[in-house]
């Protein structure tokens, strides 16, 4: 176990003109990390991601609760948990002033790496990370995908057993950030284990062994992604409903979406209905067998489809299962 922490809890008070305010960033949260895997914290902004992960490596004490990391107690051994981890913020840290060579030295020697040692791991870094070709350049000149790149080698150059990734691809294009997951798979298989913290659902879907979906401070959910979207349901079924004929403006009343809700539910292949406005989603186990008798029950029920489309069950769903309301509309 690379990480263990129980009941961890962080709360910051702050003053202005109406006095002073408490808030309860995290209000309590168990974690458990094993050695060599990706784990990922989803979330939306303000969940107490962030503010979990600085806690987890030593930049912030927690108000209350225990953990070890890499072996280590939080409070008593801080010292000896920073010696053996990573961490990579959301600003990346890397001196606009100068080349990637030179920020990765002086990472490598402040973390106690002699010069041979550190120019050998340096080297190292700027060809696994695909920075040799302008590894001279000042970082002011780096696009958003190499400067995160970068901030990755910094926060490895000396070799930590765990890397915390804070939102890590915030910010970069499709294909930065497909070669950025294919560089955290890497980090994996060569034995280092990650803490990812995001509010991409497909970034946690693709990278993650393991999450946790963090929301207002607590999680509401743990497991790896396959298992989290089967406690759900395997598929969903979208539907958008009105009455009157299909082809003319929708005619949508409070009751429409109620009185299907009602007629799917009673059906033996949903497992749960929820309604937004005139939009249902209807969660069931094997939705291409059990779509047509969902149709025929909604065309003998007179009920008007306005659209409708079957999907995979998602994280958001999850999401959306788990706190009554969509990720996608959270962050």
């Amino acid at each position: 176990m690379i990480i263990a922490a129980e009941g961890l809890k962080k709360t910051f008070t702050t003053r202005n003109r109406k006095g002073t305010q408490t808030v309860e960033a995290v209000k309590g949260i168990d974690l458990s990390v094993e050695t060599g895997e990706i784990f990922g914290v989803l979330g939306p902004n303000g969940a107490g991601k962030t503010t979990t992960m600085r806690m987890l490596s030593t930049l912030i004490a927690p108000t209350s609760g225990t953990a070890r990391v890499a072996g280590h107690d939080l409070i008593k051994e801080a010292y000896q948990i920073r010696r053996r981890i990573g961490y990579v913020s959301q600003a990346g840290g890397v001196d606009d002033n100068n080349g990637a060579r030179a920020n990765l030295m002086l990472a490598a020697r402040v973390n106690g790496l002699g010069r041979a040692q550190a120019a050998e791991r340096v080297d190292a870094m700027l060809t696994a990370f695909d920075l040799t070709e302008f590894a001279d350049r000042p970082g002011r000149t780096l696009s958003g995908g190499q400067k995160r790149r970068v901030a990755i080698a910094l926060g490895l150059v000396h070799q930590p057993p765990l890397l915390f990734l804070d939102e890590p691809t915030t910010g970069l294009d499709p294909q930065n950030r497909a070669n950025l997951w294919d560089q955290i798979r890497l980090l994996r298989r060569e034995g280092t284990s990650v803490l990812l913290s995001t509010h991409y659902l497909d970034e946690a879907d693709a990278l993650c062994d393991r999450l946790a979906i963090v929301d207002h401070g607590v999680i509401v959910a743990e497991g790896t992604p396959a298992t989290l979207k089967r406690e759900v349901a395997s598929d969903v079924v979208t539907l958008r409903v009105g009455t009157g004929d299909a082809t003319t403006p929708a005619d949508v009343t409070e009751s429409v979406p109620s009185e299907v809700s009602k007629l799917l539910e009673a059906q033996p292949y949903t497992k749960e209905v929820r309604a937004d406005g005139d939009v249902l989603r209807v969660y069931l186990d094997d939705g291409e067998h059990a779509l047509p008798g969902l149709l025929r029950v909604l065309a003998e029920g007179g009920v008007v489809i306005r659209s409708i489309a079957l999907d995979r069950a998602t994280l958001d769903d999850v999401f959306l299962h788990k706190t009554g309301r969509s990720l996608r509309d959270a962050a």
